[in-house]
């Protein structure tokens, strides 16, 4: 399934799925505030929508899923206030996403890391090609940090060893790694996956509907009674969103320049 748009967020009816398409191909469709709440909204939509059984989504051009927020957004942060507005921005999208009563496939082709590793964490099932490359780099990047509730998301698929890799090594997991590790269902080859994600699709539409919700209800109501309470983790969000090091690395992103860590 291929965009058939500019839309940079594109949404595609075939049948009874619904294709989401991440659709920024020249910067490894990248996500604007914009296209976070057009998932948002979209995830609203289609939860209501009795027409709609199963909602896969993907990124376009073969590359990437989504290679996280587009960091840009990011040069005018300057407060504390900002950043965790951000997150909690975040959070609402991601949580929209994540307790869509239908189930949710996540089709990865290349580099899903950042933002786009908290969307396809959120997601029942997550289909790869061999040249996945799953991670949130941020250590090595812009040096910020990740809400509480995409770090126990993190922590709730691989553990907490392998999330400390993740987030302290700045570690981008292969895709037989990530199967291993449960970050992905299987891996396909390029040629192959769009049809598997169909055809699980499909088997999907062909279950007992109020089954696969209430399945999909109970695991969250699991996994949110283990959660952390959101907002916990304020005073980690603005040391690291208000550093110089941030600044410093968002300029340095944005500009192709040197960038070294000070700590402060």
């Amino acid at each position: 399934m291929k965009p058939t748009s500019k839309a940079e967020l594109e949404f595609i009816k075939e049948g009874r799925i619904a294709w989401l398409i991440f659709n920024r191909p020249q910067v490894r469709n990248a996500m604007t505030w914009k296209m976070y709440s057009e998932l948002e909204r979209h995830c609203q939509t289609l939860d209501k929508d009795p027409d709609i059984d199963v909602v896969v989504l993907r990124g376009s051009g073969g590359e990437a899923f989504v290679a996280g927020t587009d960091i840009k957004q990011f040069a005018n942060f300057s407060t504390a206030q900002q950043a965790l507005d951000y997150e909690h921005r975040i959070d609402e999208v991601i949580g929209a996403l994540e307790s869509l009563s239908k189930p949710t496939i996540a089709l990865i082709e290349g580099f899903c890391v950042g933002g786009g590793a908290a969307i396809a964490m959120a997601c029942d099932f997550r289909y790869c090609t061999p040249d996945l490359r799953f991670g949130v780099p941020i250590a090595k990047t812009l040096g910020n940090c990740v809400s509480i509730t995409n770090m126990s998301r993190l922590v709730d698929l691989v553990g907490a060893a392998r999330a400390k890799e993740v987030l302290m090594l700045a570690k981008l997991f292969k895709a037989e790694e990530a199967k291993s590790a449960g970050l992905v269902t299987e891996v396909v080859t390029p040629d192959a996956i769009e049809a598997e994600v169909r055809q699980v699709a499909e088997r999907l539409g062909g279950f007992a509907p109020l089954t696969l919700r209430a399945s999909k209800e109970a695991i969250e109501r699991v996994l949110s009674a283990r959660r952390p309470v959101a907002g916990s983790e304020a005073d980690l969000i603005s040391l690291c969103y208000t550093s110089r090091d941030f600044k410093s690395a968002v300029s340095a992103f944005i500009n192709k320049t040197p960038h070294a860590w000070q700590g402060e």
